[in-house]
């Protein structure tokens, strides 16, 4: 990924960069968890434009019978008002950084619900309420600024494995097809105003490097940039992502392409994370994030850890110097956010390898 290219947004990258300089950064938490708050059925979720029978001129937007509950990323369009609340409610808890609700807005996930054709809309428009939200945040206390972070979710499929366990030569996405699905929604995040793009929760790198490259492409042919994060997902506590890697693994099969920084995220609890957090502090050039989940799943599929919980075992990652930026996954809230600020405001940035070998 071309580092001769300029910034899209030069002036938020140096105060990005000036903040990650001073401090450990706030991500927000989960979108997912805040929305099953709002208890929406399925007119809730199709709103006026994809009412059933409506007869406007979106009728278009979604032919046939299909379901829509479910499918958070269409809020965006239906119940803009609830997808900028979540991130307001992020900021007022002490996040610097907010994710685009959008980690669904690609054709290929899309496609469950019929809805691919709103792929690059569904980017578009979440980039716009996040970087509104940043943006009178910022405006309320400008020595604080707040960044919007476009997030590129690791589709549905997978590249790397077989969906056919009696076949395992089988693939049901191509690498191409994936690039041009990361194309099209990356060109929504940044027309709509993203500060930073986030390839997050992958358990593929085969998917990762697709959307590298579908953004690398899409950096050259517009011939300006955005800083680029990287998080990854350990699946279990076998301590690889599903296709197989370990942390430091995954760290060198993507750092060719200079991200601001490369993290984990998702499936497991901080705890689970921390010897996988360290491993990254101890290889990474750039900076390390992490926002790992509430705890693990109960039984029924809820996460129990509790802020002060979750905010101890963070705290530790802090003392210990491994972060740069920290926030929450599945089943965390803006209490969640609120707690772990708290327990990482007094500690330094972790310093990246990089800038340790300059100083030596």
């Amino acid at each position: 990924m071309s580092s001769t290219l300029p910034w899209l947004h030069p002036e938020r990258v140096a105060a990005l960069q000036a903040a990650l300089r001073e401090r450990i950064l706030i991500l927000d938490g989960g979108m997912g968890t805040m929305l099953q708050g709002h208890r929406l059925d399925e007119a809730g979720f199709r709103g006026e434009r994809f009412a059933e029978g409506h007869d406007s001129q979106h009728a278009h937007d979604h032919p046939g019978a299909c379901d829509l509950k479910g499918n958070n990323d269409l809020l965006t369009l239906t119940k803009p008002d609830i997808i900028r609340g979540v991130h307001e409610a992020y900021l007022e808890a002490g996040a610097d950084l907010v994710e685009t609700n959008t980690f669904n807005s690609t054709r290929i996930s899309q496609a469950d619900y019929r809805l691919e054709h709103l792929a690059y809309e569904l980017n578009r428009e979440g980039a716009k309420l996040a970087r509104a939200a940043c943006a009178a945040y910022t405006a309320q206390n400008p020595a604080r600024p707040r960044f919007a972070i476009g997030i590129l979710g690791p589709t549905s499929r997978t590249a790397s494995l077989s969906p056919d366990v009696n076949d395992p030569g089988f693939r049901n996405v191509s690498f191409e097809e994936l690039v041009d699905n990361y194309n099209e929604a990356a060109r929504g995040l940044l027309d709509g105003g993203a500060d930073v793009i986030m390839v997050e929760t992958i358990f593929d790198t085969l998917n990762a490097k697709a959307a590298l490259f579908a953004l690398s492409e899409l950096f050259r042919a517009r011939g300006s940039r955005v800083p680029v994060m990287i998080s990854g997902t350990i699946t279990d506590r076998s301590g690889r992502t599903l296709s197989g890697q370990t942390a430091e693994a995954f760290y060198y099969s993507v750092k060719h392409i200079r991200p601001l920084s490369v993290g984990l995220n998702c499936a497991l609890g901080a705890a689970d994370l921390r010897p996988h957090v360290q491993t990254l502090a101890n290889v990474s050039e750039c900076y390390v994030s992490t926002h790992p989940n509430a705890g693990l799943p109960n039984a029924f599929g809820e996460y129990d850890e509790t802020p002060a919980q979750m905010a101890a075992v963070i705290g530790s990652f802090a003392r210990d110097g491994l972060l740069n930026m920290v926030g929450g996954c599945c089943g965390t809230t803006p209490a969640h956010i609120k707690a772990i600020a708290e327990a990482v405001s007094n500690y330094a940035p972790r310093t990246p390898a990089a800038e340790e070998k300059e100083a030596a």
